[in-house]
């Protein structure tokens, strides 16, 4: 039994270990240092990243910011309003 929560505990681990990747410190063009971060995987979606409402930084602890895609989408992306789908 001892076993077997050893290994869950592991799997669990090495899956949340990959969610996040660690960033080298680099200069910019413009000669701005960069330091070392860690940064969520890069993905298409904006509503799973660090920076998203509602989600936190467990690096950091900060709070994010960004609109998320689906919960507030954009005044933009709402397309139209009737009340009524089936209208022309």
């Amino acid at each position: 039994m001892k076993t077997a929560i050893i290994i869950a505990a592991v799997l669990i681990t090495a899956t949340t270990t990959f969610a996040a990747d660690s960033v080298r410190g680099y200069t910019r063009r413009d000669g701005t240092y960069v330091q070392p971060h860690m940064r969520s995987d890069p993905n298409q979606r904006r509503y799973d990243n660090f920076s998203s409402q509602g989600n936190t930084n467990p690096y950091t602890g900060e709070r994010g910011s960004e609109h998320n895609e689906w919960s507030n989408p954009p005044e933009r992306n709402q397309g139209r309003q009737d009340k009524n789908p089936y209208r022309w």
